[in-house]
């Protein structure tokens, strides 16, 4: 199932793919379907190469008009091809599978209706698993579909989807039609995409810049309709339009673009070609907080910048894959600050993008941005926060260093030279540094093909009269990655007003380079009460406030009148207690004391995530169920005290289920749930109903009686995922080996359906309830490894690695599991190694937080 670089390089050598016509037979029954496809192709003359295609069986094979052995040339991953001419036509007949793994074409039946709903997710290497293909993105060309299937379906590709032919009655008698679509322009294979089934839609349109009208479309599933806000994703889609075709000077390249929310989706969304797929859990069913709704438009807008930079323009192979993700990241954030109503979203971005990125970057399976991808397994473990979060991050400070209209006039000349085509690295550095006039050489090898974050420290010295009389920026890396780094930065200075306050009343931007910069800019100048490095996040690494600007920050975050400068601060605070630098409990009691004055909802959520973390991993264990448990008194009062209805209100209810473990805080809970003690302002909708029964599941209040109840109100898809994950968190030893069973010793459960699952699994207040579940777990990861597809196998062996039981047993068990792993396995230890890391990075703050 591999495909290496190499291979992948000797393949584009010989070949030039012209194009694909793909007949698809979806009216089969439900678990195959029938594929034939016509590649036309050139080559060098007399070589030999493979096709890519995982069948359950082909039944034809033809090269030039010569019939093939299909047995002899196919082993159901690989098809061979010998003796090529300089002009072929292969023909190939198979059947394949449907998928319930998100991977290939993904078979869901709804619920409520028994519908049947299909979708394609081709990234990296899936578009095989529907159609014989060239499996790279280098070979790139014309895709034909033809498509049979259920007449009351709509069909949805990457072409404008035209009228059905009746196409007769399948075996089941139901009536049958064929699609037949136009060639797409020229495209890799993953982007290309089929959605088929009995979708729902709303439809639109706009101008695009050179006056064509590009439909629009949203769909979801039938049941789901009545859910579905789409004037607000033709809004979003519309303000990315105008905004992405006037910066990159390009009309949008695609006759259509249709968004669809498809369910049991892997990710937040995929960049096909015009016919984007989403996670159902976009369609907002119950209500939900305001950083959710942000997430969505931004998600919306990266998707949408991706037909330009992944579409239009695609990576040669994928160590370039950050072109892609990181352009996609910054251009979303950027349209969403400038061009729509969420003006905050470099606050969002700082709070969530970049503590990722910070996050990946002190693992020990860190890497550049560029990184080497010697074959599949390799990219596709790499789909992390440096290829998207720190490569936006370095994209920020690249167009902060050479001035954004000189970025995107580069940009400009890139789109205009390369439409079509695949590129490197290279090919883009060269038009932003004709564009910008900067020689980028010293900056790419810096920032781009080295690994590690930089922390930046403040040192200051202050007279009797308290002026400055030295300022310099302190750079330090750590020994593994020693990189020092150029960063171009702001220094903000703040201090307390007269209303209490803490207003900025100076800024010098500047360069920082070496491990000393000074800053005589504000030498001579009254120390303020807070200095702040990094102002506005313009530079990529972690900071450290001095003592006087700590203290000050400890009093009154809460006292910003920005948002963004107080997530700078909450960040730094956040990374000193991640780094075993300061007492965890010192950072839940900054959590606690703060959040309920925080305005910003992206901002909330994270502080919220991040006092989980920091209860379930960071603290001392002796003082852990204690403090757990006045967190979630604290909780419960913030709840009370906040705004009837507010969004703030929601979060913190959310938050007190989630912590909620005393007979007292349970029978809190249970009012809530059945309405006898229900905050002013809260509506019980379905899917806070399943946050209520899943945490006094977890508490032992509820079992799965109750579970089976609330199911039965909720028959829905969102409801059997919830059920799902109720019933893998009941905390009873016989509750636990059944989920683990159902999970990894059964190999039929969907993959919403495991990740729900695994989720529940590992619900737990008393962790000594998973120490069973070690040893069993490091004896099956192999076998999981090489036995499941990559997406199905990823989730359980990051999802059940013993990461709550965090001690020096669980460190050796894990240990002693890497050494003896094979060194073929490169992506499982790459995945072991990082969850690993995170028992390493608790045992050094639980020992500082004394």
């Amino acid at each position: 199932m591999n495909l290496t670089r190499e291979e992948a390089r000797a393949r584009a050598d010989i070949l030039t793919v012209t194009s694909y016509d793909i007949n698809l037979d979806l009216t089969r029954g439900d678990t195959v379907f029938g594929s034939r496809t016509v590649v036309k192709f050139e080559a060098t003359q007399g070589a030999s190469t493979f096709i890519d295609a995982v069948t359950k069986d082909v039944s034809r094979v033809t090269l030039n008009g010569v019939e093939l052995d299909p047995s002899e040339v196919s082993d159901g991953i690989r098809i061979q091809l010998p003796q090529l001419a300089a002009t072929n036509e292969l023909v190939i007949d198979a059947d394949m599978f449907y998928m319930n793994t998100g991977e290939g074409l993904h078979r869901f039946v709804d619920p409520v209706d028994n519908e049947v709903y299909l979708y394609t997710q081709f990234e990296v290497p899936d578009s095989r698993r529907v159609f014989p293909v060239f499996e790279q993105p280098d070979l790139k060309a014309t895709f034909r579909f033809t498509v049979t299937a259920p007449s009351h379906w709509d069909v949805i590709s990457n072409s404008p989807t035209p009228e059905p032919v009746a196409a007769g009655s399948a075996d089941d008698d139901v009536a049958t039609s064929t699609w037949s679509f136009e060639p797409t322009g020229v495209l890799s294979s993953y982007v290309t995409a089929l959605i088929a089934g009995p979708y729902q839609s709303v439809r639109s349109e706009l101008t695009s810049s050179d006056g064509r009208v590009i439909p629009l479309g949203v769909f979801a599933r039938k049941s789901l309709m009545q859910h579905l806000d789409a004037e607000n994703v033709f809004d979003l889609t519309r303000q990315g339009f105008t905004f992405f075709e006037e910066q990159f000077g390009t009309p949008y390249p695609f006759p259509k673009y249709d968004q669809l929310f498809v369910p049991e989706f892997n990710a937040g969304a995929m960049e096909n070609a015009g016919a984007v797929t989403f996670v159902e859990s976009y369609v907002f069913r119950s209500r939900v907080t305001d950083a959710t709704v942000e997430r969505r438009a931004i998600t919306i807008l990266h998707e949408l910048a991706h037909m330009w930079f992944g579409d239009l323009v695609t990576m040669r192979w994928w160590n370039d894959l950050w072109l892609n993700e990181s352009f996609a990241e910054f251009m979303s954030t950027l349209a969403a600050a400038e061009a729509t109503e969420f003006k905050q979203s470099w606050t969002t971005f700082a709070s969530l993008e970049k503590a990722w990125a910070y996050r990946q970057d002190q693992l020990p399976s860190t890497h550049p941005i560029v990184a080497e991808i010697n074959d599949l397994e390799d990219v596709q473990v790499n789909f992390d926060g440096i290829t998207y979060a720190k490569g936006a991050s370095v994209l920020k400070q690249l167009v902060a260093w050479v001035g954004q209209d000189k970025f995107m006039e580069g940009v400009r000349e890139y789109f205009g030279k390369h439409s079509w085509k695949n590129t490197e690295l290279v090919d883009l550095l060269s038009e932003l540094e004709k564009a910008s006039g900067r020689d980028l050489t010293e900056w790419s090898a810096l920032w781009l093909e080295t690994a590690g974050v930089n922390t930046l420290r403040p040192e200051l010295e202050v007279d009797d009269d308290g002026v400055i009389t030295s300022f310099a920026v302190l750079q330090s890396a750590v020994a593994d990655y020693p990189t020092i780094r150029p960063h171009r930065l702001a220094v903000g200075c703040y201090s307390l007003d007269d209303a209490g306050k803490l207003q900025r009343i100076d800024r010098v931007e500047l360069d920082v380079d070496g491990e000393r910069t000074d800053v005589p800019e504000l030498v001579g100048r009254a120390r303020p009460d807070l200095v702040l490095l990094n102002d506005d996040d313009l530079a990529y690494a972690k900071i450290r406030l001095d003592e006087v600007s700590l203290r000050t920050a400890t009093r009154h975050l809460k006292d910003f009148n920005d948002s963004l400068p107080r997530t700078l601060v909450w960040a730094s605070a956040w990374d000193a207690a991640r780094d075993g630098e300061t007492p965890a409990r010192n950072y839940v009691e900054l959590i606690l004391q703060n959040i309920g004055a925080e305005s910003d909802s992206s901002v909330v959520l994270v502080l919220l995530r991040q006092l989980a973390t920091t209860l379930a991993f960071y603290v001392n264990p002796d003082d852990r169920t204690a403090m757990t448990i006045a967190a979630a008194d604290s909780l419960w009062e913030l709840a009370q005290r906040a705004d009837a209805g507010s969004d703030s209100q929601l979060q913190f209810i959310k938050a007190f289920a989630g912590h909620a473990q005393t007979a007292s805080h349970l029978d809190t809970i249970e009012a809530i749930f059945t309405g006898s003690e229900t905050p002013e302002g809260l509506e019980i909708d379905a899917d806070l109903r399943w946050e209520l029964v899943t945490s006094l599941v977890a508490g032992g209040r509820f079992a799965q009686p109750d579970i089976d109840a609330e199911l039965e109100r909720d028959a829905t898809a969102t409801g059997q995922l919830a059920a799902a994950q109720a019933k893998a968190a009941i905390p009873t030893p016989e509750a636990k080996a059944e989920a683990w069973h159902s999970i990894v010793e059964r190999s039929d459960m969907p993959n919403a359906a495991q990740r729900s699952a695994i989720a529940g699994f590992m619900r737990v207040h008393d962790p000594a309830v998973l120490a069973p579940f070690v040893d069993q777990y490091f004896a099956a990861a192999p076998d999981v490894w090489g036995s499941r597809t990559h997406e199905i196998a990823q989730q359980i062996i990051v999802g059940l690695y013993p990461s709550r039981l965090t001690t020096q047993e669980t460190l050796d068990k894990s240990g002693a599991f890497l050494a003896a792993l094979d060194a073929e396995s490169t992506s499982l230890r790459r995945l072991i190694l990082e969850s690993q890391d995170g028992i390493v990075r608790a045992l050094k703050a639980q020992a500082v937080d004394r």
